[in-house]
């Protein structure tokens, strides 16, 4: 007995000890360079890319079942590993939240965001948009992105960004407003994947 005992610690004294979890939720408003972003953060780290509207939709842009939706986010979101691009519901948020171990909200001006919605509606016919069901209606889709950025707001308020300051420092929270951001976030996520 104390033989076999004695073989299950040493098993796992000579396990290697695995790394932490590292899931890196990158969110906020259309237009915004979030699955460019997102991929380049995947590309860094090795970590698995999850885009919510892939999850969200099927090709040709229609949108799955609530419950089919809501299965696939759970079953993404309890992966150990993963960069989740793209922001789906206050709901769907709140999870992502709860389960992230990096939050990267990603906010350029206002100005910024219209243009980048409407050079990738101009740039469609030649580029897919990355992260986007193929063969989308890519006309309704962005009418809806600057529907969306004038309702924005009121959920991407001053009162959010200090919810999620308020997750340090359980959480690495990061806030992406320039190219100087990017790189900052790209050079300190890939020291961190690196950890053994």
């Amino acid at each position: 007995m104390t033989a076999c005992i004695r073989a299950v610690f040493m098993r796992k004294a000579s396990t290697p000890p695995q790394p932490p979890p590292m899931r890196v939720a990158v969110f906020g408003k259309p237009g915004g360079g979030k699955s460019t972003l997102a991929a380049r953060v995947a590309r860094a780290t090795g970590l698995p890319l999850v885009q919510i509207d892939l999850l969200r939709y099927e090709e040709g842009g229609a949108e799955v079942a609530a419950e089919t939706f809501i299965d696939r986010y759970a079953e993404a979101l309890a992966r150990p590993n993963w960069v989740l691009d793209g922001f789906a519901s206050p709901a769907t948020f709140q999870a992502t939240l709860d389960q992230a171990t990096v939050l990267v909200y990603v906010e350029r001006p206002a100005l910024v965001h219209y243009w980048w919605v409407t050079k990738r509606f101009i740039l469609s016919p030649l580029r897919a948009p990355l992260g986007w069901p193929r063969h989308s209606p890519m006309l309704a889709s962005t009418l809806a992105s600057y529907r969306y950025l004038r309702r924005s707001p009121r959920f991407w308020t001053d009162e959010l960004k200090e919810r999620l300051r308020a997750h340090r420092p359980a959480k690495r929270v990061h806030f992406i407003g320039t190219a100087s951001d990017e790189k900052q976030l790209l050079d300190d996520l890939q020291a961190l994947a690196q950890r053994p």
